[in-house]
This record gives structure tokens, C-alpha cells and sequence, in this order.
């Protein structure tokens, strides 16, 4: 067992030569110097190309398309443009319904007519009529209080800046 890995192992690795010849003159065209492990390596790097090749070519042409699976662009767009469509139809739907079962009310009489409670609206009108908003003695007194201490204050404020600004 042990030998025969190493004889598999010594065969990948003994360089064999690859003539390209003319057959009617024998002439020599080219010519290669391979080992068994060198044309592994080129089929795999040369398989694992193609499908690099083909899947980009597949993912960004429009060849796509024709694989199960993939939609369109196009397709998805004008999907979403008619849920969007269906969508608003089916709230305008909602809302004649709602305008037609009221005409229905309407001509079979059957009018729900608002309830109202009296005593609110009776509520509205007791604002006092002999209601008194002018001002009394003592808040004249306390109003010019105010505004003498507003001016105070004022004057010293503007000194101060009149001040900082020297």
C-alpha cells in the first residue's frame, strides 16, 4: 500500500513531453514539458474559471431572465406599482360603502339624529352679566409699583453695560 502512494506520488511528479508535430513533414510546431500534477492544476483552475465566467455573465446581462427564479426588473416594479394601485382602490372602495350605506339611511329613514345633553348646553350661558373687570384701587397702586421697580432696575442695568462696554 505504502508503495503504491508513492509510486502515484512519483508518477504525478516525472515530467513527460508533449510534441504538437506536422504529419506530413514531421516538423516539430511546438512543445511542451508537463508533469501530471501540472495539468490537474490547469483543468481545475481552467474548470473553476468557466463558472466564473458563466455566473457573472448570468448575474449581470439580461440573460437571467430566462432562469427559473429570476425576475425582471421590470416585473418587480410594475408589481409593486399595482399592490400600491390596489391598495388605494380598495380604501377608496371602503370609503363609497360607507357614503352609500348612508344614503341608504338616509332614504329608508333610518337617521340616527345626535343626542344632546340640555344641561351642557344650558351651561354655556351662565358667564355672569354684572361681571366687574376693571381695575381696583389696589391694583392701580401695585401695577405702578411694578413699574417703577422695572424702570429702577432698568437704569441700572444700562449703566452697568455702558460700564462694561468701556
Amino acid at each position: 500500500m505504502a508503495k503504491k502512494k508513492r509510486n502515484f506520488r512519483k508518477k504525478l511528479f516525472i515530467k513527460n513531453r508533449l510534441v504538437i508535430l506536422n504529419e506530413d513533414t514531421f516538423e516539430e510546431i511546438f512543445s511542451f514539458r508537463l508533469t501530471l500534477m501540472n495539468v490537474f492544476v490547469m483543468f481545475t483552475l481552467g474548470g473553476i474559471f468557466l463558472i466564473l465566467v458563466t455566473t457573472f455573465i448570468i448575474a449581470f446581462t439580461p440573460l437571467r431572465e430566462f432562469i427559473p427564479g429570476y425576475s425582471s426588473s421590470q416585473l418587480k416594479k410594475n408589481a409593486t406599482q399595482l399592490a400600491i394601485k390596489s391598495d388605494s382602490l380598495e380604501k377608496v372602495l371602503k370609503k363609497n360603502e360607507a357614503y352609500i350605506k348612508g344614503v341608504q339611511k338616509v332614504l329608508k329613514g333610518e337617521l340616527d339624529y345626535a343626542k344632546f345633553n340640555k344641561d351642557s348646553i344650558l351651561a354655556e350661558n351662565d358667564v355672569p352679566e354684572d361681571l366687574n373687570m376693571k381695575a381696583s384701587e389696589e391694583e392701580i397702586k401695585l401695577r405702578e409699583e411694578v413699574a417703577k421697580t422695572e424702570k429702577e432696575s432698568g437704569e441700572s442695568k444700562g449703566r452697568k453695560s455702558k460700564s462694561d462696554k468701556k
